[in-house]
């Protein structure tokens, strides 16, 4: 498991975003406050504040997964949000 920072700044950048995720292994959640929601839903990601980076939570950080997730990334490898 892997948390990241993204960020989505426009609906074009949300919409590239889900359909990468859609064919990759594992699950990926956003963490907003006291929610927790999957990163794949279209009308979840929309009702969050696309203003600030999102915080990912990763189950799978396979090469693969985070090779797809590395243009939205915020952070690096070296540095870890909490």
């Amino acid at each position: 498991m892997k948390d990241i920072w993204i960020r989505l700044s426009s609906v074009q950048d949300v919409q590239r975003f889900v359909g990468a995720l859609v064919p990759l292994e594992g699950d990926f959640e956003f963490i907003a406050d006291h929610l927790i929601l999957d990163a794949r839903s279209l009308m979840g990601i929309f009702g969050l504040d696309l203003k600030h980076p999102l915080h990912l939570r990763v189950y799978n950080d396979s090469p693969e997964n985070m090779a797809a997730l590395a243009p939205y990334r915020t952070d690096t490898e070296d540095t870890e949000h909490e």
